[in-house]
């Protein structure tokens, strides 16, 4: 790439030359062709490079006909990429989730079973594997060293449509969105590298070709708000359901809400939060009915850290606690009782 500097532009009017001091002194002029040239070569080598591994994704489920009886239909397609040598593929969960059958067509058209080795709706990932010869893996990179304004890269293989390629931007990190579980999943990347349905689970990827995302979710009325799940939660999720087939979380059953605490009670208790979970109801025989929970009551603290929201709950609701005893700081009516809780593991 060429670079021309000035010193700075001047030009001759009627009075003499003028200076034209918009451009700074010594600054670098790059040649606006140059610039796209460089910006389009990036695209296609990432395209090269990685298109090979991405993958279309059809699947069937089991249906009810019109005469009563279950019948095996297609239901729907998505993306995935190859991130093994040896046939793990990663996608979305919605992709696959309670699927009675699943297709895959790589990039030169040929066709394969696949089969599900695990999914976690709660980050929207699943790994499917397929048995075939020669298989081109995309490399994954580390999404904690992205920043916004990086150039990223959508592909995507929708509908049979090989190597569909979308080019933006990161527009922002740390993002949360809400999966289709409900649950929250955190530290999501919103880029505005345009995404449609078929997109989904197909890699989001940076201009040295490593997958940084798996492409997951858009916002269909807005224009440009698309999400990722960040590379790393996808290497730790793929690396989990690989070995277990699952992702092990805990719960204590309590139905919930958030909702302000009265300001008598935060001043009276001098609490550091104003906000907690209320109580609306329990699951029989779960943690929280076994510990003594009562609808009504109201969360503030789980392992003497703040509850405000569902949400933050759920965060704290990890592997680690299923079967260790924890303390629930708790306000009911005008007590504030500390109550010791066994999460147990999560069935969903």
């Amino acid at each position: 790439m060429s670079i021309n500097r000035v010193f700075p532009r001047t030009t001759i009017g009627e009075n003499g030359p003028i200076v034209d001091e918009s451009v700074p002194r010594g600054i670098a002029v790059v040649n606006d062709k140059e610039i796209l040239d460089a910006y389009s070569h990036a695209v296609t080598r990432v395209v090269r490079e990685v298109g090979p591994s991405v993958v279309n994704i059809e699947v069937a489920h089991n249906v009810q006909a019109p005469n009563g009886q279950t019948v095996k239909r297609r239901g729907g397609s998505g993306s995935g990429f190859i991130f093994t040598p040896d046939g793990f593929i990663l996608t979305n969960s919605h992709v696959v989730h309670n699927s009675v059958g699943i297709e895959v067509a790589l990039h030169d058209g040929s066709r394969y079973p696949a089969r599900l080795i695990g999914d976690d709706p709660e980050t929207d990932l699943a790994v499917i594997r397929i048995d075939a010869p020669n298989l081109i893996a995309a490399e994954i990179g580390d999404s904690a060293s992205l920043q916004v304004g990086q150039l990223v890269i959508a592909i995507g293989n929708p509908y049979g449509f090989q190597a569909t390629v979308t080019a933006g931007v990161v527009s922002a990190m740390g993002r949360s969105f809400r999966a289709q579980s409900g649950r929250l999943i955190d530290n999501m990347i919103q880029t505005d590298a345009a995404l449609n349905p078929g997109n989904s689970g197909g890699p989001l990827v940076n201009s040295r070709g490593e997958v940084i995302g798996v492409n997951t979710a858009v916002i269909l009325p807005a224009q440009g708000l698309c999400f990722a799940v960040p590379a790393n939660t996808a290497k730790f999720v793929a690396g989990k359901l690989i070995k277990d087939g699952k992702i092990t979380r805990s719960y204590i059953g309590v139905a919930g809400q958030e909702a302000p605490i009265h300001r008598k009670v935060i001043r009276f208790f001098d609490l550091p939060t104003t906000h907690g979970v209320l109580v609306v109801g329990t699951e029989p025989n779960s943690p929280a009915s076994i510990a003594g929970l009562q609808e009504g009551d109201q969360i503030i603290a789980f392992d003497d850290k703040p509850v405000t929201t569902v949400d933050s709950l759920h965060r704290l609701l990890t592997e680690e606690v299923i079967g260790q005893e924890i303390m629930l700081t708790v306000l009911r009516r005008t007590e504030k009782l500390e109550i010791p809780i066994k999460p147990a593991e999560s069935v969903k």
